[in-house]
């Protein structure tokens, strides 16, 4: 019998780099998230995001739906990368699909040679990137939206 909890691999860390056919998937993924963990309003800013090349945005797929997306963005700043719309599919909060990101992330850091990684987080999913150790830095209240609270976070990893 085929176990509804399964989640396709297609990497070593389980995330497929994001392509145009993803698109729709991508975006039931921040529809089941809205509006909980993102603003109504944000949905636009996500499409366009989707819509550019994105060769740093990876996805979790279950049997062709998105269950968890993150982005781990090079802006050009020397040693530093930005995490960039990170989700969970709500169905999944707790199955071990955020620690995964952010395992990843770590790693894809370190093998890029950075250290910090700025994180935008809202109010609301803030305190789970402080479980990693991130330290917030600004607040904006209604920063994402109203009542939708932007946290800016970063995210130091230890030099080794």
């Amino acid at each position: 019998m085929d176990d509804p909890t399964a989640i396709t691999v297609s990497s070593a860390d389980g995330f497929t780099p994001y392509r145009p056919d993803l698109k729709a998937a991508c975006l039931a993924l921040f529809d089941a998230n809205c509006p909980t963990f993102f603003a109504v309003n944000e949905r636009a800013d996500y499409n366009r995001f989707l819509g550019r090349s994105c060769p740093d945005y990876r996805v979790r797929l279950d049997r062709g739906e998105a269950v968890a997306a993150f982005g781990l963005l090079d802006e050009g700043a020397p040693r530093r990368r930005r995490l960039n719309w990170i989700m969970v599919h709500p169905d999944r909060h707790g199955a071990g699909l955020g620690r995964a990101i952010m395992a990843a992330v770590e790693e894809r850091s370190r093998s890029a040679g950075a250290v910090y990684i700025d994180i935008a987080a809202s109010h609301l999913s803030a305190p789970f990137f402080s479980r990693f150790g991130a330290r917030e830095i600004a607040r904006t209240t209604d920063g994402w939206g109203p009542a939708m609270h932007r946290v800016d976070m970063e995210l130091q990893f230890a030099n080794e």
